[in-house]
C-alpha cells in the first residue's frame, strides 16, 4: 500500500517550479493585450476611489538600450505604482522619453560623416535624429514591458511630438514673460569636442593632469611710486592655465589679507611667503608690509604681450594656495567676469568654439609671432607659452586635480565667454521674489526619501550660478525668439510667441528652419519681416525634461493625473538634473514645485562596489538575468535591497536571490 493515497493533503495546481524565463513572456504579453489590459484594469477598478497617486515619469534618453540601472528605477516604480493600487487608490503612470540632444546627433554624424552632414539641410538633420530616436522609443519599450512593468504603454509621452515642442516653447515663453530669460556675454563652460555651451548637470569631474606656475609681472613705474619703491619688484601670479596667460588683464588681490615685498623684489600674500619659501618661488626675506589697497588701480605688465594688467581687489582670493595674487582673466572665469565687471575690466576671448587660438591674438597681440598661434589647440600651446615666459616663470611643476569634463564627450571643458541664454535666477520681477528664493521655500514644502535629499538639492539651488539654457546644435527645441536688427534686442511679444507656438504644435519645431520669417509672424504683428532674425540656438535637453510637467500632467492628451505630481522618483544624480530644471520651470511659471515627493535610489554597481564597465567584464544586463533567472528574480533583487545607496548586484548575489525565491515560493 502506498501510504501517500491515505494521507489527506490539500490539492493545489501551484506547480513547485516557476520556470520564470520560459513562463514569464506569455504572461506579460497578457497583461499586455489590448484585450485584457492590465493598466486599463487597474484605472478601471479604481475609477471611483478618493485618493490618487500621481508617479510622473523621469524620462530615459532614447538611445541604445536598456541597462541595469533603467531596470532598478522602472522596477522600483512599478512596485510604488501596485503598492498604491492595492491601498485602494487611483493610479496613473504615464511613461516617457527624452528624444532630443546631442548623443542622438552625434550618431547620426557618425553614420552620415561630418561632410554629409555639413551639407544637408537642418531639416534633414532633423528627421534623421528623430527616425534614430523613435527606433530606439521602440526598442526600449519593448525591454521595459518585458520587465512586467505596468503603465500606459500605448501612449507614452515624448518630447520630440509636435505638441510636446509646443509646450516646452510655450514654457520658455512663460518664463520670459516673467523677465527672467536674459542674454548676456558671459564666460560658461564650453565643451569644445561637442561646440556648445554646457549647463552645470552636463558637467562631470574627472582626475586631469595639469601644470602648476608661478610667473612674475613687473610692477609699472605708477605702482612702484604707489608702493614708495624704487627698485624693480614684481608680483607673483600662478595658474594651472597657462593656455589663459594671454588674455589676462587684471591681478586680483584679498582686501582683507597683508601683502609683503621680499628682498629679492617679489610681492606675495604675507599668510602664504613661508610657504613660497619652502617650494623656492621666493627666496628673498620680508622687507615691506602692506595693505593691496594701497596698490589698487595701478598696473603690472604681462610678460608674454606687455599688455597692462590691472591690480584689483576681489573677495574670491583665499590663501588656501598659489600666491594670494590671482591671474584674472574675464572671459575664462566665472569669479574673475565678475570682479571684472566691477572694475569694467575688458573680456578678452581669443578661443574659438574648437578650442583653437582665433584671429584675436594678432588683432590683440596677445602673443609674440601670435599668427603661428592661430588655429592651433589650446591645449597643445601650453609648452610654447610657457617657453615664451623665459625667465618670468618662476617655477613650472604638474599635479592632479579634479577638472570639468563634458558629460557626453568626456573631454576637458573650459570656460569660454560668448553670448548665451540664460535664466535669471536672483532678478526679483514683476512684484515677486527671486527664483532662487521662490525654489528654496517650494523646497520646504516637499517630502524626501531619504530626508537627506533636502540638504542636497537645497544647496544646489542655493549655489548654482544662473541657468545657461542656450545650446549651438541642430537637434532640440529652438529659443524661437525674433531679434530686432536695429536694437538687437529679442522680441518676446504675446502675439507673436504664441503664433508660433500654434505652428509648432501642428508642424512641428523643425518649421523655425524651414519657413522664412514673413510665414512665422502672425498677422498684422506690427513687425517687418525685413529687420528681424531668427535666434538660431536650441535649448538645452534640460529644460526639455524640465517642462514635462506642462506637457504632460498639464496636457489633455494623456491621462497622467493632475499638476502638480505626487512623486518624482529617479536615481541621485538627477538632484543636479530633473529635480532641479523641473522646478526651475515650474516655480518660473506658475511659482510652485511640480511635485509633491522626491524618492531618490543610488547607483548600480558590481559585488565590490566598484562601476560597471564592459571593459572590466562586470556588466549585468538586464536581458541576461531574465533568460538564466527570470525577470521575478530581477524584481526580487530590487524589492530586497536598500535602494537609498549603491546596488550590488552580480552573478553571484542573482543566485543567491534565486533561492531565496525558491524558499519563499514552496514554504
Amino acid at each position: 500500500m502506498d501510504y501517500k493515497e491515505t494521507l489527506l493533503l490539500p490539492q493545489t495546481d501551484f506547480p513547485m517550479r516557476g520556470n520564470l524565463p520560459q513562463n514569464e513572456p506569455a504572461r506579460y504579453a497578457k497583461w499586455f493585450s489590448n484585450e485584457e489590459s492590465a493598466y486599463a484594469k487597474m484605472i478601471q477598478n479604481r475609477e471611483n476611489a478618493p485618493t490618487t497617486f500621481i508617479l510622473h515619469d523621469g524620462p530615459p534618453y532614447a538611445n541604445g538600450h536598456i541597462h541595469i540601472g533603467h531596470a532598478l528605477n522602472k522596477i522600483l516604480k512599478d512596485v510604488i505604482i501596485k503598492t498604491h493600487y492595492f491601498f485602494g487608490e487611483k493610479v496613473r503612470y504615464v511613461p516617457g522619453w527624452d528624444c532630443h540632444g546631442l548623443p542622438i546627433e552625434q550618431q547620426v554624424e557618425k553614420n552620415l560623416g561630418k561632410e554629409k552632414k555639413d551639407a544637408l539641410p537642418k531639416s534633414k538633420i532633423r528627421e534623421l535624429c528623430r527616425e534614430h530616436a523613435r527606433k530606439f522609443i521602440d526598442i526600449q519599450r519593448e525591454e521595459f514591458k518585458s520587465l512586467g512593468v505596468i503603465a500606459d504603454w500605448d501612449n507614452p509621452y515624448m518630447t520630440m511630438k509636435f505638441k510636446f515642442e509646443a509646450d516646452i516653447y510655450r514654457a520658455l515663453c512663460g518664463v520670459a514673460d516673467r523677465g527672467l530669460l536674459v542674454e548676456r556675454s558671459k564666460p560658461v563652460y564650453w565643451s569644445w569636442a561637442a561646440r556648445s555651451a554646457l549647463a552645470e548637470a552636463e558637467v562631470e569631474y574627472e582626475d586631469k593632469e595639469d601644470y602648476s606656475i608661478f610667473v612674475a609681472f613687473a610692477l609699472s613705474p605708477e605702482a612702484k611710486d604707489k608702493l614708495e619703491i624704487n627698485t624693480d619688484a614684481s608680483v607673483i601670479i600662478w595658474t594651472t592655465t597657462p593656455w589663459t596667460l594671454p588674455a589676462n588683464v587684471g591681478i586680483s588681490f584679498s582686501p582683507d589679507e597683508n601683502y609683503v615685498l621680499t628682498s629679492d623684489g617679489y610681492i606675495v600674500a604675507e599668510p602664504l611667503h613661508g610657504k613660497l619659501l619652502e617650494q623656492g618661488v621666493v627666496t628673498g626675506e620680508i622687507i615691506k608690509t602692506f595693505k593691496a589697497s594701497v596698490l589698487e588701480n595701478s598696473f603690472a605688465i604681462n610678460p608674454l604681450n606687455g599688455r597692462k594688467s590691472q591690480l584689483i581687489l576681489g573677495d574670491h582670493v583665499t590663501m588656501d594656495g598659489g600666491s594670494g595674487c590671482v591671474h584674472t582673466a574675464p572671459g575664462h572665469g566665472d569669479d574673475d567676469y565678475k570682479v571684472g565687471l566691477r572694475y569694467g575690466l575688458e573680456v578678452v576671448m581669443p578661443v574659438d568654439e574648437r578650442g583653437c587660438y582665433d584671429e584675436t591674438v594678432v588683432r590683440l597681440g596677445l602673443l609674440p609671432d601670435a599668427q603661428s598661434f592661430v588655429g592651433e589647440h589650446i591645449f597643445k600651446c601650453n609648452e610654447r607659452i610657457l617657453e615664451l615666459l623665459g625667465d618670468r616663470l618662476l617655477k613650472c611643476s604638474k599635479f592632479t586635480h579634479s577638472y570639468p569634463f563634458c558629460w557626453r564627450t568626456h573631454q576637458p571643458v573650459i570656460y569660454r565667454a560668448t553670448k548665451q541664454w540664460f535664466v535669471a535666477m536672483d532678478e526679483a520681477m514683476g512684484g515677486r521674489e527671486s527664483l532662487r528664493k521662490m525654489a528654496m521655500d517650494e523646497l520646504e514644502k516637499v517630502r524626501f526619501y531619504p530626508k537627506s535629499g533636502i540638504n542636497r538639492l537645497g544647496s544646489m539651488i542655493e549655489n548654482r550660478p544662473d541657468w545657461c539654457i542656450s545650446r549651438q546644435r541642430d537637434w532640440g527645441v529652438p529659443i524661437a525668439f525674433f531679434r530686432d536688427k536695429t536694437t538687437g534686442k529679442p522680441i518676446f511679444d504675446a502675439k507673436v510667441v504664441t503664433h508660433i507656438a500654434a505652428i509648432f504644435e501642428e508642424k512641428g519645431a523643425d518649421a523655425w528652419w524651414d519657413l522664412e520669417i514673413e510665414d512665422l509672424l502672425v498677422e498684422n504683428s506690427g513687425y517687418k519681416p525685413e529687420n528681424l532674425e531668427k535666434v538660431m540656438d536650441i535649448l538645452d535637453v534640460w529644460f526639455d525634461s524640465g517642462s514635462t510637467w506642462k506637457a504632460v500632467l498639464q496636457s489633455s492628451d494623456y491621462d497622467a493625473g493632475t499638476y502638480p505630481a505626487t512623486m518624482y522618483l529617479e536615481g541621485s544624480d538627477q538632484h543636479r538634473g530633473w529635480f532641479q530644471s523641473s522646478l526651475l520651470v515650474s516655480t518660473a511659471n506658475n511659482g510652485i514645485a511640480p511635485y509633491s515627493k522626491i524618492l531618490t535610489h543610488g547607483f548600480t554597481v558590481d559585488e565590490k562596489g566598484e562601476k560597471m564597465s564592459k571593459s572590466k567584464g562586470n556588466v549585468v544586463a538586464p536581458a541576461d538575468v531574465a533568460k538564466q533567472y527570470g525577470v521575478e528574480i530581477l524584481r526580487l533583487w530590487v524589492g530586497t535591497s536598500e535602494y537609498t545607496t549603491d546596488l550590488k548586484i552580480s552573478d553571484n548575489i542573482l543566485k543567491q536571490i534565486s533561492e531565496q525565491y525558491r524558499k519563499i515560493r514552496n514554504t
